[in-house]
């Protein structure tokens, strides 16, 4: 794969326990990407997810990075709602 496209974002979290839920539900999609057009890489910085993104082009940029925001998103939302029971 030739890079083209790179993007790296970073989140910040309330709590170490929401990082660790995240990487267990959204590590086995960085480690077996449906797509060979692009890679993810998940590191841990304190109390932030630093997201990294590499692809062949923009469009697969673009794909790739709305994917995993949303799964983010989604995890959170999840973790919030568990967080008031």
């Amino acid at each position: 794969m030739s890079i083209n496209s790179k993007a790296t974002i970073k989140i910040k979290f309330s709590s170490e326990k929401q990082i660790r839920s995240l990487f267990n539900a959204i590590t086995p999609e960085t480690e077996k990407p449906p797509t060979k057009r692009a890679r993810v890489k998940l590191e841990n910085d304190g109390l932030f997810v630093v997201l990294l993104v590499e692809s062949d082009d923009t469009i697969a940029l673009r794909a790739t990075l709305n994917s995993y925001l949303r799964w983010i998103n989604s995890i959170v939302n999840v973790l919030e709602v568990i967080d008031t029971f």
